[in-house]
């Protein structure tokens, strides 16, 4: 894990970007209504609004392939796969199941309530129309064995320069498992670069998300000249679809794995984990409440510590259910707001990038946003989207960073219950 993973945001930025949504909106319906159809307003949208925001999104998309790659690459050499294979190889399952489970919550209550459907088609094509929209080429469309093949790039750097970001994932990931096995000094030297280049990343994230309050403001301003206010009651019930899945996630699947996987009351686990949730909750960073979750793992859950310093440690990087949850929900979400249909294996490619992408997501506050930033430009979604999404993101962050502590003790309960049952079927001493 990079020895500066824990980064700490005051609260103050995010008060600026909410404002900067706000003011953005305000500016843009003040105009709209004294001023509908002038040519003035409409060249400063072309020329003025748009292309601020515009270069606030560049910025923020530039640094997608730098940080998923170096988050990945650290996230599975850091597994220590040949010392800790039992412990690794339950907690990887355990996170890409879960995972799946939350991100396919999400995409049926997406397909099923649809919050972004029902904007009329000329509003969608004013929300999306830009001169300066950025184009990422969409994955070919292909089925069964043909995309399993296509997932594994000839050339990495090919598939990174092509937007194939599946083969980039893929690629990331191969090479952390042979990082991992790779024990030479070289090697060592090689990571501590990759980890110098994930902190050189998220200090470039952190700085481009400082000019966020003036980007959201300039694209909330450009779509509310356009739309009006009709779009903020699809922003709501996209947080009401969010909320919802989270909270079937934290309250039907975890009590489930407590009860089974773990062998312990739900009830219970939710009491003693409480501290560190609350900790989750406050911060919007899985890394910075590390701390008080081995704490909680150790004295209240009393779990094993070399169990829970393994699975935390990892899970603070890598078992992000609710960030994966609300990747694929925001995807789908702002593809049904902009009228692009993506079909059920479209969808699926969706679902499996986010359960990838979570491994390689800044376990800090807006972390997943590049990832989503990609996903978007994967399947030609308009980025301008982005700023709603931006405006309210510290709230739903929050929220699902809780999702994400929680888990990672679920997970922790989950792989102590199987090293016990190991031990005592292997006759080993505990």
């Amino acid at each position: 894990m990079p020895h500066n993973l824990i980064t700490k945001i005051p609260g103050n930025p995010s008060t600026k970007i909410l404002l900067g949504l706000l003011s953005g909106a305000a500016l843009g319906i003040a105009a709209r209504v004294a001023a509908q159809g002038a040519p003035w307003l409409d060249w400063v949208v072309e020329n003025v609004a748009l292309p601020i925001g515009q270069i606030f999104l560049r910025l923020l998309f530039m640094l997608v392939i730098p940080l998923l790659f170096s988050a990945l690459v650290i996230g599975i050499s850091g597994l220590d796969v040949r010392r800790m294979g039992r412990m690794g190889g339950r907690m990887l399952g355990y996170t890409v199941v879960v995972s799946l489970i939350a991100v396919l919550i999400g995409m049926v209550l997406v397909n099923w309530l649809q919050p972004g459907a029902g904007l009329p088609d000329s509003l969608r094509h004013l929300a999306s129309s830009s001169s300066f929209s950025i184009s990422i080429p969409k994955p070919p469309e292909t089925s069964g064995v043909a995309m399993i093949v296509g997932m594994f790039p000839d050339n990495p750097v090919k598939a990174a320069a092509g937007g194939e970001m599946l083969g980039v994932i893929i690629f990331s990931l191969i090479f952390g498992i042979g990082l991992s096995f790779t024990r030479t000094q070289a090697a060592m030297r090689l990571r501590e670069v990759i980890e110098g280049l994930y902190d050189v990343s998220m200090t470039l994230i952190q700085g481009v998300l400082k000019l966020a309050p003036i980007g959201v403001a300039a694209l909330v301003f450009s779509m509310t000249v356009r739309l009006g206010l009709e779009m903020f009651s699809y922003l709501m019930a996209y947080v009401g679809v969010v909320l919802l899945a989270l909270g079937l996630h934290m309250f039907v699947v975890y009590p489930l794995s407590v009860r089974f996987l773990g062998k312990r009351s739900p009830l219970a686990f939710f009491l003693d984990a409480r501290s560190a949730m609350f900790t989750a909750f406050s911060t919007a960073s899985s890394t910075a409440t590390l701390p008080v979750a081995l704490t909680v793992a150790e004295v209240n859950l009393r779990l094993p510590r070399h169990v829970s310093r393994f699975v935390l440690t990892a899970g603070s990087a890598m078992n992000q259910n609710g960030t994966a949850l609300y990747e694929g929900v925001t995807v789908l979400f702002l593809a049904q707001l902009f009228g692009v249909h993506l079909d059920i294996s479209q969808q699926l490619v969706v679902m499996l990038i986010c359960v990838l992408g979570g491994i390689g997501t800044a376990g800090v506050p807006a972390g997943s946003l590049p990832v989503i930033a990609m996903i978007m430009g994967m399947f030609g979604i308009p980025l301008e989207g982005l700023a709603l999404i931006i405006g309210i993101d510290r709230f739903l962050d929050m929220c699902r960073t809780t999702l994400n502590v929680t888990g990672d003790l679920a997970a922790a309960v989950y792989v102590a219950r199987g090293e016990e049952a190991a031990i005592a079927q292997a006759g080993e001493p505990s």
